[in-house]
């Protein structure tokens, strides 16, 4: 292994500033050179990761002080980067934006880990004004430690000598910058990137070894399981009364299987997978399951809507799934896990039958799209459940007439609340020993 191990979390003072082509570009860089490189990712986004895992081949592991407890973060930062020369955070919208003030943010990961932070700040049409927006950053809290920035879209050489200049009298490191270029812009699509493109840019790479201090960066941080917070990181957690699910990271479920598929269900948390005991995985779109004497089938979410042929057309899969919870089989369905076991789902092309479990229809036309976004608890036979929703699909009312129409959100078994407490219309269903919700659970 290569020494000193180096940690750090990539931030940014906005959404949109270029982090996260940043951090898969460093990513895929130090990987080239020969570094073990562990990726995480702060926030519940399923795609980032993705892209993390392409470049990285290991799974990339989300951090979120509102699914888990501090001490749970700091276990999967540790368990996971244990035999990694580098570990790269990518961070989640701006620096210090949570569910609730700076809860559950960028800067939280960041004081729960006591790691540096490097900041990535988009450059464009600015000069030593970024004096005031850095200066803003670096005191806004005496507990998190900025490293170092990074400025992206940088129009030629001599603004980016005027950008060190704001790093100079600042006192604060210049680690480099990207030039201003369209092949060093990453398209978006639903929530985080289009992971269906390829994991690497070689231009993105070039240009960050050519103009970005990589050397500086292997070199930053250094974390220990047994190392001590520091003081201010110590302050930083009483102060904003961190809590969150401590979840139990020791296989303890035998006989789980997964629907996998690169689209359609991809939505899984890394660590869920690994706390189960023996798993295995098919694909809804292409095999049959054998469901004789497992334990739990899951059904993640995903973009179903986006393969509803392929799924149609696997009618044994969708009927074996029907058989297995009519007769008891224990089902666990998320968002499009969930819109899966529905009795169909209606797009502008159509209108597609599922499995037929659950007695409602959803909708996937443009026309019907409406953002639902958000963190989500509830408890539900005495166990707390977390989680996150994202979705634009709803549900879909019965005939009208000779018009469909959208109508009234089905009953919950139980209130949903957001992640302050405040409840919301996000219904979570049973049937038999079938448990479905739009909203992608941390713990199962």
């Amino acid at each position: 292994m290569m020494a000193p191990k180096a940690t750090f979390l990539i931030a940014a003072p906005t959404s949109g500033s270029g982090k996260t082509t940043i951090a898969r570009g460093l990513m895929a860089l130090f990987c080239r050179k020969g570094y073990q490189v562990q990726p995480f990712k702060c926030g519940p986004d399923y795609i980032d990761t993705k892209f993390h895992e392409a470049v990285c081949g290991r799974p990339s592991i989300n951090l979120d002080t509102f699914m888990a407890s501090p001490e749970h973060v700091r276990e999967l930062f540790s368990h996971y980067g244990a035999d990694a020369d580098i570990c790269i955070v990518e961070g989640m919208m701006g620096l210090f934006d949570g569910y609730d003030r700076e809860r559950g943010s960028s800067y939280e990961i960041a004081c729960v880990l006591d790691i540096p932070v490097v900041l990535v700040v988009d450059a464009k049409s600015a000069a030593y004004s970024m004096a005031a927006l850095l200066s803003g950053f670096i005191h806004f809290r005496k507990d998190v430690r900025i490293a170092g920035v990074i400025f992206n879209k940088v129009g030629s050489e001599k603004h980016f000598q005027m950008l060190q200049q704001v790093c100079d009298d600042l006192s604060i490191a210049c680690l480099g910058h990207l030039p201003k270029s369209p092949a060093l812009e990453q398209g978006s699509r639903y929530l985080g990137l289009d992971f269906s493109k390829e994991a690497e840019s070689e231009e993105l790479i070039k240009a960050l070894e050519e103009h970005v201090n990589w050397e500086a960066l292997s070199k930053l941080g250094v974390f220990s399981e047994d190392s001590a917070l520091s003081p201010a990181a110590v302050g930083a957690q009483e102060s904003l009364g961190l809590l969150g699910v401590n979840l139990d990271f020791t296989p303890s479920k035998p006989g789980v299987l997964i629907a996998r598929n690169a689209e359609s269900f991809s939505f899984v948390y890394q660590e869920v997978i690994d706390a189960f005991g023996s798993v295995s995985f098919f694909d809804p779109e292409t095999e049959v399951p054998q469901l004789d004497g497992i334990e739990l089938l899951y059904l993640p979410g995903g973009y179903p809507e986006k393969h509803l042929e392929a799924l149609v057309a696997n009618a044994a899969c969708r009927q074996a799934i029907k058989d297995y919870a009519e007769r008891g089989g224990r089902i666990q369905a998320e968002c499009g896990g969930m819109m899966y076991l529905c009795e169909r789902i209606v797009t502008d092309e159509g209108d597609y039958p599922m499995c037929g479990v659950l007695p409602y229809s959803i909708t996937a036309r443009k026309s019907d799209r409406k953002l639902s976004l958000g963190y989500r608890q509830f408890t539900l036979d005495g166990k707390a459940y977390r989680g996150h929703e994202f979705h634009y699909t709803q549900f879909f009312s019965e005939k009208s007439g000779k018009a469909e129409r959208l109508g009234e959100t089905p009953k919950s078994l139980v209130q949903v609340y957001n992640a302050k407490g405040e409840p919301v219309s996000t219904p979570v269903f049973r049937h038999k020993n079938v448990l479905a919700s739009y909203t992608h659970l941390y713990q199962i």
